[in-house]
Order: C-alpha cells, then structure tokens, then sequence
C-alpha cells in the first residue's frame, strides 16, 4: 500500500493563496478566519491564507483540550504572526459554554452514542464561534478539511469543521497536505504530531478511530476510484479496503448535497 504524491509543492501553493485571493476579493470581504487546532490542516489552510495578504484570524477555541494541542497551536500562531503583519489571534475558551450546553441537553444511557454526539457537539459550537467572529470582521470561514477526509471517509463533523465558506486544501490528499506544510515551514511539532480531531478529550488518534492510517485510505480512495472491489486484495489490504468502502458509504450524506423535494407544478 504505498502511494507517491506528484503535486509540484511550489505551483500548489502559488495557486490556493492566488484562488483564495481572487475569492475572497469577489466576495467583497476583508480575508479570513480559521480555527487553529494544533495539526496540521489548519496551520497549513491559514498560511496559505496568509500570504494572500489579506486579514487572517486565526481562532483558538479550547473545550478541555490536551495540553499537547494547546501548545502546537499557540506555537503555530506566535510563528505566522511573526511572519505576516497581515494575522491576528483570539482566543475564545468554549469550556464552560460546552458544560453548559450539556447540562441543558438530556443525557443518554448508550455512551457510545452520547460521546459521538457531544464530540460532534464540540465542532458545532466552535463553527458558531467561527461564524461570529466572521460577520463582526467581514471575513469568510476558511474550512480545513483534506480530500480524504471530506470526499473519501467523510471524517468530519457536518455543520461543524464541515460548516465552511470555501475549502482551500480539499483537493488535496493528508500526504500532500504534509508535503505543503514542510515546504511552508510550519513548526515541526505540527508535523511530527500524529493527527487527531481532539473532540474527545483523550489521546486517541485520527487512525485509532478510522481504524487505518491516512495513508492507508488514500490507497484506498485510489483503488475505489479506479474501481476496483474487495475480491482484488487480501490481508491487509483487504481489510483496510473494506474499512474505506464501509465509511465511505456510511457518510455519504455529508458528501452529497441536501437533498431536495423538487414539488411537480400542477
């Protein structure tokens, strides 16, 4: 299962910083706002947001986070604004907002099913947060989400990270996102950081939850798109195949658009 990017690094990011550019002066608006996490989606989306010139804030929005995360992002923040003159930071601490809200919300005894939520719970207060600070600055929400997280396995929250004005490394697949992120010096803590959502405030990893690396999806979303099936490997790859088609399909409603009742005219 092995794959190699054949992305020239340089043209790349010459063309995201020149269409987010280009978008958002369309758009009428003064830059950008992103949420900061400490991986590295987001300190690659907002230096790439960077160096269009325009306002970039960058958000930190805590909700019992990891020390570990904290740290990264606070570090990737200090960089970019010692890099561009044209980024600012906030912070907003959700903790107690969060503790609120689920005092406010009745429980439930499947506790598999209650973390899912309350974790899905976590991005969609922080897409609030985003969206609010968007409309005081006049900025577009910049989403984080790689290729295949929001058009392979579907791994993230709708209406929450999914809650986006435009997606600037959507094209890209985790492996090319660390390629972009190594040419644009973000600080090698992100990079060498195994990735993870963070919304369950334990250790757990993005792998531990897919149940396969990203590298192994991409090699995955590569086969799936050149149609093959599951009767074409074994072992391994068999199973990591199968864990694809399986998220794949279980998350298409966040792929698709909403769908519509279209009413016949009488």
């Amino acid at each position: 299962m092995t794959k190699k990017s054949t992305i020239q690094v340089d043209k790349v990011n010459t063309q995201i910083v020149n269409w987010l550019k280009s978008y958002a002066e369309n758009s009428k608006v003064n830059g950008f706002v992103i949420g900061i996490s400490g991986g590295v989606d987001s300190a690659v989306t907002s230096t790439l947001c960077a160096q269009t010139g325009l306002k970039v804030l960058c958000v930190e929005m805590p909700i019992h986070q990891a020390e570990s995360h904290v740290s990264r992002g606070r570090e990737h923040i200090e960089q970019l604004k010692q890099r561009f003159p044209n980024v600012s930071s906030v912070e907003a601490d959700l903790t107690s907002t969060f503790e609120t809200f689920k005092m406010a919300v009745p429980t439930e005894e499947d506790t598999t099913k209650l973390n899912l939520a309350l974790a899905n719970s976590r991005a969609r207060l922080r897409m609030t947060t985003l969206y609010y600070f968007a409309g005081i600055h006049g900025l577009l929400v910049a989403g984080t989400g790689n290729k295949v997280e929001d058009f392979g396995v579907g791994f993230y929250t709708k209406y929450g990270d999914g809650g986006v004005d435009l997606s600037p490394i959507a094209d890209l697949m985790k492996s090319e996102v660390f390629l972009l992120g190594n040419y644009l010096d973000i600080p090698k803590s992100i990079l060498e950081a195994s990735p993870t959502d963070g919304l369950f405030g334990d250790d757990r990893t993005d792998e531990d939850q897919l149940g396969a690396s990203y590298d192994e999806l991409e090699w995955a979303m590569l086969q799936d798109e050149a149609q093959r099936n599951s009767d074409d490997f074994s072992g391994r790859e068999r199973i990591v195949f199968g864990i694809y088609k399986r998220l794949n399909t279980n998350n298409q409603h966040k792929m698709i658009p909403i769908p519509i009742c279209h009413i016949e005219k009488y």
